[in-house]
Formats: C-alpha cells, sequence, structure tokens
C-alpha cells in the first residue's frame, strides 16, 4: 500500500514538473518589447535597396530618404535607399501594429546639409500609447544602431563626400504624448552613430542647439519646402525643455 502510494506521489511530481517547464518554456518564446534586436549592429543581418537612386549622387542634389525595417522571424534589417520612403516595406499588419519602422532624409539648409530622422512612438492605437515610455526608451537605445546601418549601407555616398559625416542629426519622435513629441538635436552623424550612451551623447548638444529653418524667399541654399517623408511637418513654438513638438504622424 505504501509502495502504490509512494508511486503515485513520484507520478504526480513528475506530471507537476513537465507542466511547470512547459510553461516556462512558453513564457521564454512570448515576443518581447524590442526594436531592432540586439544593439550592436551586425553588418551581415543588413540588407540594402537602392530604388532609384545613384549610389554616389550627393543628396544636396538629389532627394535621399532611408526606410529602414526590422525582420523579426529573421532578425535582419532592411534598409530602402530611394527618393521618396519606400511605402512597399511599411505594408502589412505587423509592420502598421509595432509601427517599428524609421525614415530619414536628408536635407539642405542656408547651404548646410542635415540628417532628418523620424521615429513614431504612440498613437495609431492605444497598445502603442500605452508604451510610450518604453518605446521612447527603446529608440533612443537602439538609435544609433540605425544610424550606423545608415553609414554602412549607404557607405559610397560617404566616402565620396566625408563631408557628410559632420552633418547634424536632428531625430523627430512622433507622439500623440507632449513629454514624447519632440524634436533632439543627436550632433555630427559620426557622433551619434558612434555613440552608445544616448544621455550622454545629447546633454552635449541640448543645451545649445536650433532647428534649422529654410529661408523664407527662393534660393539655392535651401531645398524646396517639400519633404519625401509624408508626415507632419509643421512645428509649433519650441519648448526649451523638451525641444520642439511635433503633430502625430498618420501612416498611409
Amino acid at each position: 500500500m505504501n509502495k502504490a502510494k509512494a508511486k503515485a506521489e513520484r507520478k504526480q511530481k513528475l506530471e507537476l514538473g513537465i507542466k511547470r517547464r512547459s510553461k516556462k518554456k512558453n513564457l521564454s518564446i512570448f515576443p518581447v518589447a524590442r526594436l531592432f534586436g540586439p544593439a550592436i549592429f551586425e553588418a551581415s543581418k543588413l540588407k540594402v535597396l537602392f530604388l532609384g537612386v545613384d549610389e554616389k549622387k550627393h543628396p544636396g542634389k538629389l532627394p535621399r530618404t532611408y526606410t529602414l525595417t526590422h525582420s523579426d522571424i529573421t532578425s535582419k534589417l532592411t534598409l530602402a535607399i530611394s527618393q521618396t520612403i519606400n511605402n512597399s516595406q511599411l505594408q502589412g499588419w505587423a509592420n502598421k501594429f509595432y509601427r517599428d519602422e524609421v525614415v530619414a532624409e536628408w536635407k539642405k539648409v542656408k547651404g548646410k546639409m542635415s540628417l532628418h530622422v523620424h521615429c513614431h512612438i504612440s498613437g495609431g492605437h492605444f497598445l502603442l500609447d500605452w508604451f510610450a515610455t518604453l518605446r521612447y526608451f527603446i529608440f533612443c537605445k537602439e538609435l544609433p544602431v540605425v544610424l550606423k546601418a545608415f553609414v554602412h549601407g549607404d557607405g559610397n555616398l560617404l566616402k565620396n563626400y566625408p563631408e557628410l559625416q559632420e552633418a547634424m542629426v536632428w531625430v523627430h519622435f512622433h507622439s500623440n504624448i507632449p513629454e514624447y513629441n519632440k524634436v533632439e538635436c543627436w550632433g555630427p552623424l559620426v557622433e551619434a552613430a558612434g555613440s552608445q550612451q544616448h544621455g550622454k551623447k545629447q546633454d552635449r548638444w541640448a543645451s545649445n542647439w536650433e532647428l534649422p529653418q529654410p529661408c523664407q524667399d527662393n534660393c539655392d541654399c535651401c531645398f524646396p519646402p517639400m519633404t519625401s517623408i509624408p508626415w507632419p511637418q509643421e512645428l509649433p513654438q519650441q519648448n526649451e525643455k523638451h525641444g520642439s513638438h511635433l503633430p502625430l504622424p498618420t501612416q498611409e
């Protein structure tokens, strides 16, 4: 009788252990909130597409836009370099749900080139609003990797025009929450792409920056007021503490 009871108890413990291990396994494969995979850039995982642009054509003479997306299945990045945002990368329910794309464009204002990067923090559906703080943190943490992908993918351009490495990087965070709806100056591209500590890097530039404004009249030193990125560009009055606040973008 005691042997049968002991055998039954061992069987019960074994079954309980299997259930616990199964539960832990299921928890481990549950999707984790993370954008663009690891915080280390791996060139082997970057696929670059040149769509209607010359690899060596200066962006001051021809519009140049970057569209960067990430695959959760392959953990690979796809970078499209084109004259306008590559909307074909942004189709599908996953892209519309996660909104983890990063788009950027080169601009010329008063003779100086600058790179303007756009990130969607929140707005569109309630889950993005719930995780706005986390999304802002992750975008800031991963942006040096994103910039490295731009530098690596468009390497021939930067090799032929090394002065673009010193172009200022302006990061436009789009959100329906005022705290995260702003523009930040990240400094020269060569420094922003090489930094792993967003806080220290931004402190250096945040105290003394002004978003470049184009000339009011027609000129040759500025790009036309149009943009290759179909996200709202108008900026309300600048907030000295948090930067310039932006209207909420929509994905077409």
